[in-house]
């Protein structure tokens, strides 16, 4: 298992299926073991990921973390965590902010990649792209909706976040019970996949 994984890995990160599409070339980013206990799901890498080659490498990511309530080192830890984006590469920059993820890239991936993730016991569904992918026809007609209904997710293995990006703070705002009410369970659940892992470690 750890082999067929580790050849995938290496597929994924040699992946150049949209490399015409995408502004400052492939560079796919993921995260993944075995025994990854948590499974994250979220758009696609930024421009400050691109450059680095390390996901969440930004402000999201020191917002997540806070979310999640664990430190860098155990994020980066893929013993412990998985990070999956429904494109694994920066797709460029609109209008708006950043494109959407590669439509090619969680359907070459992701059914040959997820099967092999036997360890994790929580799924984060973070953005609207990743609810699509992760929920199809169960999640709620808006982001708010479907995070809204997290408790019915939840029954299903899959929790679903809004971006952590700085740009959704006004989101935060008219929102707080996910502060209040959601992100007490993340972070319990949270510490329960990883003490999983710690104690099959």
């Amino acid at each position: 298992m750890t082999a067929s994984l580790d050849r995938l890995l290496a597929e994924i990160r040699a992946c150049r299926i949209c490399a015409a599409h995408l502004p400052l070339g492939p560079r796919p980013v993921v995260q993944a073991s075995a025994t990854s206990r948590l499974l994250i799901v979220s758009q696609a890498p930024g421009r400050k990921v691109h450059e680095t080659g390390i996901p969440f490498n930004d402000p999201s990511g020191d917002r997540l973390r806070d979310w999640l309530g664990i430190d860098r080192d155990t994020f980066y830890d893929a013993g412990k965590i998985a990070i999956a984006p429904m494109g694994f590469c920066f797709p460029g920059t609109g209008k708006g902010g950043d494109l959407p993820p590669r439509p090619e890239c969680a359907p070459a991936w992701h059914p040959r990649l997820f099967p092999l993730l036997t360890g994790v016991r929580l799924t984060l569904a973070i953005g609207q792209y990743a609810q699509a992918g992760l929920l199809g026809e169960h999640r709620g007609r808006t982001l708010t909706d479907t995070v809204l209904a997290w408790r019915e997710h939840l029954a299903r293995g899959v929790l679903p976040l809004p971006h952590p990006s700085p740009r959704n703070r006004l989101w935060l705002t008219r929102n707080p019970w996910f502060e209040t009410e959601l992100l007490p369970i993340l972070r319990e659940r949270v510490a329960n996949a990883l003490a999983d892992s710690d104690r099959a470690g």
